[in-house]
């Protein structure tokens, strides 16, 4: 059987109405028509989404998030936490309540690896990286690779100033067209981004 091409306009169109259709059945009015949602995804329906972000498959994204335009959330990324009073005195956590929600951010052009859990409430700057598997629970800033339990900053992006303003300047300019690289023998077209 031949395979579609990813570089064909056939490949976008369908691309683009099989996003459209996930986001449509979920109810998400504020996630753009170029976002892609795995179905198997958890998603509150206030989530806000920017152009061409990809949610992979089984992600737990709970109401108060919002994702910058080309960030990529793998495979089991969960944002967790915040929604438990545990420091009343005599009361079971349970029966505590909850405390205000805080909004959790996702800037522009982020990479989270796979079953990274973030911490409700916490922002990761443009461009930054979270390793697979890491637990976020403070601020990551922009264009930092983070890792590891808790995460913490293992080095910068880009090597210097000057390429990372070339970066800005791409990313704030007008949206990308997209270039889909053709998937590797023996994957599944919805594999991790």
């Amino acid at each position: 059987m031949p395979v579609l091409s990813r570089s064909s306009k056939l490949y976008t169109r369908l691309r683009s109405a099989r996003s459209r259709t996930i986001v449509a059945l979920k109810r998400l009015q504020s996630v753009h028509k170029t976002a892609y949602v795995h179905p198997s995804s958890r998603v509150a329906r206030d989530l806000v989404a920017g152009p061409y972000v990809f949610i992979g498959r089984d992600c737990d994204i709970p109401p108060l998030v919002r994702i910058g335009r080309y960030s990529m959330l793998a495979s089991n990324v969960a944002i967790v936490g915040d929604d438990h009073n545990w420091t009343e005195v005599g009361m079971p956590m349970q029966f505590a309540g909850r405390p205000s929600q805080r909004a959790t951010v996702i800037g522009t052009d982020c990479w989270l690896g796979r079953r990274a859990i973030i911490i409700r409430g916490v922002t990761i700057g443009n461009g930054a990286i979270v390793a697979a598997g890491a637990v976020v629970t403070k601020d990551v800033p922009a264009y930092e690779i983070w890792a590891g339990v808790p995460a913490r900053r293992l080095r910068d992006r880009f090597p210097d100033g000057p390429a990372r303003e070339a970066h800005e300047r791409a990313l704030d300019g007008p949206v990308l067209a997209p270039t889909f690289v053709e998937p590797l023998r023996n994957c599944r077209e919805d594999d991790d981004a």
